[in-house]
């Protein structure tokens, strides 16, 4: 399956009277990897759920292919969306492979067991997270960080052209998160991402929309969305942006506030 087009135009969510996201746009082109950054409470959530079809526009539209993706059939748009989500999701009495199988739901008639095609597709996607180890073991009993891999490792096996995560890094360790956003780049899909991380974002994201207050207020390649002013007026906080030498992404430094750190305490040095 090639990756999908995504175009989100205007989109306004509301929660009673406040605005959770306030006319969004961006357009996904195929096999790119979009970044949604900005601080908590921003609305990238939000407008991620409208994307994966649990909130419905108040205003706008979320269209997949050029399809309103309201009007989709739920097994057509489940067989091209796959959704990685930050909502708890304790309670699954499955083994961890029985998780990864549900992937393959979408693709199969009603009764239908596993095939060889299916095994197949769920062994590689627990190798792609480096969970194939935890294959037997009961998804409730693993850690946070074992979780977040394992539902990845879900999604992959769903092969969807568009795939939207919330945060997919929370409880990763550093090797695994690296090695998830590389899998992401890898990808013949199209991919919205939603990520804390700025300079993670800046390396594997082709384009970031920065979300303040449910708006975006600037959208653009990474070396140009991600500049010294962004961080104090957005962040609220001081650093540097420089090219990385190695990478040739923008890479930040974030700068404590002097006045922050606490005063030594004054040391008498005279001779007794």
């Amino acid at each position: 399956m090639s990756a999908t087009e995504l175009t989100v135009d205007g989109v306004t969510l509301t929660a009673g009277a406040r605005h959770l996201v306030r006319n969004v746009s961006l357009h996904a082109r195929p096999g790119e990897v979009i970044g949604l950054v900005g601080p908590n409470g921003s609305g990238k959530s939000s407008l991620l759920r409208a994307v994966y079809r649990v909130l419905r526009p108040d205003a706008g539209q979320v269209r997949i292919d050029g399809t309103d993706a309201w009007s989709l059939p739920v097994r057509r748009l489940a067989r091209t969306l796959a959704a990685v989500v930050q909502e708890p999701t304790a309670g699954f009495d499955l083994t961890v492979r029985e998780v990864v199988a549900m992937g393959r739901t979408p693709h199969k008639g009603l009764l239908a067991g596993d095939t060889a095609e299916d095994d197949r597709l769920i062994e590689s996607a627990l190798a792609a997270v480096d969970a194939a180890l935890l294959a037997d073991r009961s998804f409730d009993r693993l850690s946070g960080g074992e979780r977040q891999r394992v539902l990845i490792a879900r999604a992959l096996a769903q092969q969807p052209s568009l795939l939207v995560l919330d945060e997919p890094t929370n409880h990763l360790d550093i090797r695994h998160q690296l090695e998830v956003l590389g899998i992401l780049r890898q990808l013949p899909a199209t991919v919205l991402v939603a990520l804390h991380d700025l300079n993670l974002a800046a390396y594997y994201c082709d384009r970031l929309h920065v979300l303040c207050d449910g708006e975006v207020i600037v959208s653009g390649p990474p070396a140009e969305v991600l500049t010294v002013e962004l961080l104090r007026e957005v962040y609220g906080v001081a650093g540097e942006v420089v090219i990385h030498p190695r990478t040739g992404a923008p890479h930040i430094t974030f700068l404590p506030d002097a006045t922050d750190r606490p005063v030594p305490a004054a040391t008498d040095h005279s001779v007794p």
